[in-house]
């Protein structure tokens, strides 16, 4: 890798694959190039790349993390690499517990309608 901003994408790719990480990086893109490349190289070149924990308990850190701000499009995002690397349903639930007693049922209640939005519809046969 020649730069962080590579070594984020290449997390990117690696946490949500390389079609729906192109759309993240599409949509920061559209818009400010200049944030879609900071966001990128800081938040997965920098953060989700680092070992010391696992990629499962980053998801949920960061699932308790953007519950209690209210950041529900990051959620979307955090949900989708939760659950490719293994997180389930009964645990991001068990997260947002802890974000309920610790940042108010209203936040942790959001989440859970935002994780709603987010499960596979089974599809029609």
């Amino acid at each position: 890798m020649d730069t962080t901003h590579d070594l984020g994408l290449d997390t990117l790719r690696r946490l949500l694959g390389e079609q729906r990480a192109g759309a993240v990086v599409e949509r920061f893109a559209a818009l400010s190039p200049t944030f879609e490349r900071e966001a990128i190289a800081v938040v997965f070149g920098r953060t989700w790349s680092r070992g010391g924990i696992d990629i499962r308990t980053r998801a949920l850190l960061s699932i308790g993390i953007l519950a209690a701000q209210g950041r529900q499009g990051a959620l979307r995002i955090v949900f989708e690499i939760a659950r490719n690397n293994g997180v389930t349903e009964d645990e991001i639930v068990e997260a947002l517990l802890q974000v309920g007693i610790y940042a108010g049922y209203p936040a942790a209640l959001d989440a859970l309608a935002t994780l709603e939005t987010t499960r596979e519809k089974p599809s029609a046969s």
